[in-house]
């Protein structure tokens, strides 16, 4: 069942947090409060897909608490809208990355602009917008067809059965990483990279190998072509997103 969650962060329930919170269930979709402490965050953050941070005048959450939020956002791909006087707003665009600010409003809010926003947010997520985006490419169309199972529930995924193809895919897409194959037959997985790192476009998009070869000598020659990390096939569908997990929050 897709989740329709706001969580509404604040110092405490107001008037006007309690009309924000009117207008977005208004939509539809479900809205808790939660006090912007550590522990409250936590406790109320299961199923929620987008978060609204509320600032009355001078009252802004701690760097404890801020801290903990981008961590969350982070871990969850949720994105946040940030409500508050200029200076407020400027305080927590100087401690969370932009990526995960959505969108911005200076108090008052335009309540019919907040709605559209919140309307906005729900049907990017809906349509994976707000997903990273994979790219995989493998001659094997059963190994393809297995791993876009694996990933397609966490993330945005593309397939590409050849180097070639995957090069003329890259012309008109845009992807936050690449799992190539390293042992294709015509365009090598090597060659592959090679042509992505020659052209301006395609040259800082992250790649990964996917080998069947687990001996020293084979993880040496895939290790050597400095890739930004490689898995053995026979990987588990567990550690595999783990390790993807990993890789797009070191990389956020």
């Amino acid at each position: 069942m897709e989740n329709r969650k706001v969580m509404m962060l604040g110092e405490k329930e107001t008037f006007l947090v309690r009309v924000l919170e009117g207008k977005t269930t208004g939509i539809g979709i479900e809205c808790s409060f939660s006090s912007w402490n550590v522990n409250d965050i936590n406790a109320n953050w299961e199923g929620t897909v987008l978060v609204v941070l509320y600032m009355d005048e001078g009252d802004r959450p701690s760097d404890e608490a801020v801290h903990f939020l981008k961590e969350k956002l982070t871990e969850s791909g949720v994105m946040m809208i940030v409500i508050g006087e200029k200076g407020d707003v400027l305080y927590i665009q100087n401690r969370v990355p932009g990526e995960m600010i959505y969108k911005t409003f200076i108090r008052p809010v335009d309540n019919e602009e907040y709605v559209k926003t919140i309307n906005e947010v729900f049907s990017k997520v809906k349509a994976g917008e707000f997903r990273k985006s994979i790219l995989i490419v493998d001659d094997d169309p059963n190994y393809l067809g297995l791993v876009r199972e694996w990933l397609k529930g966490k993330y945005k995924v593309s397939m590409a059965n050849s180097g070639l193809q995957a090069i003329k895919f890259l012309g008109k897409n845009k992807v936050d990483l690449i799992l190539l194959d390293y042992e294709m037959p015509v365009t090598t997985g090597p060659q592959v990279l090679e042509m992505l790192r020659s052209e301006e476009e395609t040259r800082n998009i992250p790649v990964m190998f996917l080998t069947g070869k687990g001996d020293k000598e084979s993880v040496m020659e895939v290790v050597a072509l400095k890739p930004e990390g490689y898995f053995l096939k026979n990987i588990e569908r567990n550690d595999l997103l783990d390790k993807l997990e990993d890789f797009f929050t070191l990389h956020r």
